[in-house]
Formats: structure tokens, C-alpha cells, sequence
């Protein structure tokens, strides 16, 4: 056997075992969370995110605080993490409480012209129809993913189970706060839910809820991040998620 031939059925191997990974994920869900700004839609798609976190650091500026973030900090493009950063800085401030409304309603404009992530609103329906239940576990602003779903007719599968940030940013994923929510108010044991998300921060809130994980990642660094997060079943589009279902 040549070492092409032992590479290609090593990879048919993995494949086939992944496979029975997910089905064996999706099979056991009673309850799914879904992490949103990712695997439901892409939320800032029209209504950059860079733009909105160099919007953060300016409002800092003109109020002559942009000494609370360092040089790294005030070049980062994820608003999240601007928040983060001021919240080290004054935690349970009136300073974190006003930027953390600004992203808020940033993040409801974004709402309005989000894409949806390609197959998410039919597995979403499917699962749905199945009698799984649905919750959203995330760290942005409820008011958002209800203004996003509620566009796309997908409230009713939802409602009322999403939780997202709250004005207490110690609660933001990796904290598992807002998965334990999900679990206690549907009452379900965590070896009955699935969680799906696309960053590391997603999986480690999930490994300390105790609950199972699937990776979605639309690029290959997100798939790089996520299996050094520690993440072993990783899909790069739904659809494979939803054949299973429908299967």
C-alpha cells in the first residue's frame, strides 16, 4: 500500500467517525442553544464591526478616556472586546453601562441587515417541527436577536428563550451563565442539549455547563481556533446538520 493510499483512507476513516460524531449529536438534543452572531446569522454583514468598535474608541476619546485602553486595545476590531477591555478597567461603571448601550443599539441596527447563515433558518424550523425546543445563548444584546429573528418569522421557535448580555459583563461567555439559564427555564439535564457556536469562547462555556458541542466554523481559521479550543466535531457549512434531521 502506497502512503497515498493509507493518507486517503486515514482521512475516509476520521471522516466516517465524525460523521457518527455529529449524527450522534444531533440525535441526542432535546434542547438546542445556539450561539447567534455566527451559526444563525451574520450580524454585522452591512453594518461593519470594525466600524462600530472604532466608534467605541472615538466616544472614548472625546471624553478623554482613551488612556482605560492600551495601543493593542484601541486597534481592535471586535466591539466585544472594546467593551471588555473598559470593563476591566471600571467594572460596574456608569462608563460601562452607557458604551454597553451604545453596542446594543449598534448591534440592533446590524439586525436589520444581517444575513442569515445559509441553512440556519430551515434547520432551525426543522428542528422545530421535530419537538426539540430552541434557545439562543450569546453574547449580544437580546434586543438584537429578537429584532433579527423576529424579521425573519423565526421568533415563535425562540420565544422566549433567549439570553443574551446583561448589564453585568462578568457574565459573558466563557462564563456558562446564560447556557445555565437556558437549562434551568427548559429544565433539561445537560447531556440532553446541543450547543452549537463558532468561537472558543462558545466551547469553553459549553465544557463547563457540561454540555455537548458542535463547532461551526465558515472559515479554516475558524476551524483552526476552534479545534485548539479543544473542540472535535467542526462543520463548515448546516447543511450537513439538517440532512441528518431530515434523514
Amino acid at each position: 500500500m502506497t502512503s497515498d493510499q493509507t493518507h486517503t483512507e486515514g482521512a475516509a476513516a476520521r471522516s466516517a467517525a465524525e460523521a457518527g460524531d455529529l449524527r450522534s449529536l444531533i440525535e441526542g438534543a432535546r434542547v438546542v442553544l445556539w450561539d447567534f452572531d455566527g451559526p444563525v446569522c451574520r450580524l454585522f454583514a452591512r453594518h461593519s464591526a470594525e466600524r462600530v468598535a472604532k466608534g467605541m474608541v472615538d466616544w472614548l476619546a472625546g471624553r478623554g478616556l482613551r488612556g482605560l485602553l492600551s495601543e493593542d486595545e484601541s486597534e481592535l476590531s471586535n466591539p466585544h472586546a472594546v467593551l471588555r477591555a473598559v470593563a476591566s478597567q471600571r467594572p460596574d461603571s456608569g462608563l460601562v453601562i452607557e458604551l454597553e448601550a451604545r453596542l446594543t443599539e449598534e448591534e440592533r441596527r446590524a439586525a436589520s441587515t444581517a444575513w442569515p447563515t445559509p441553512y440556519a433558518d430551515p434547520l432551525i424550523r426543522t428542528w422545530t417541527k421535530r419537538g426539540r425546543r430552541l434557545a439562543v445563548a450569546t453574547n449580544n444584546s437580546p434586543v438584537a436577536v429578537r429584532t433579527y429573528l423576529k424579521s425573519r418569522g423565526l421568533d415563535a421557535c425562540f420565544t422566549p428563550h433567549v439570553y443574551g448580555r446583561t448589564r453585568d459583563l462578568s457574565l459573558l461567555k466563557p462564563n456558562p451563565y446564560c447556557l445555565n439559564r437556558a437549562l434551568d427555564v427548559t429544565g433539561t439535564a445537560p447531556s440532553e442539549a446541543l450547543m452549537i457556536g463558532d468561537s472558543s469562547f462558545d466551547y469553553e462555556a459549553a465544557a463547563s455547563a457540561d454540555v455537548p458541542f458542535l463547532g461551526y466554523a465558515c472559515t479554516p481559521e475558524k476551524a483552526r481556533l476552534l479545534r485548539e479550543s479543544g473542540t472535535t466535531v467542526i462543520v463548515d457549512s448546516l447543511e450537513p446538520v439538517l440532512r441528518i434531521l431530515r434523514g
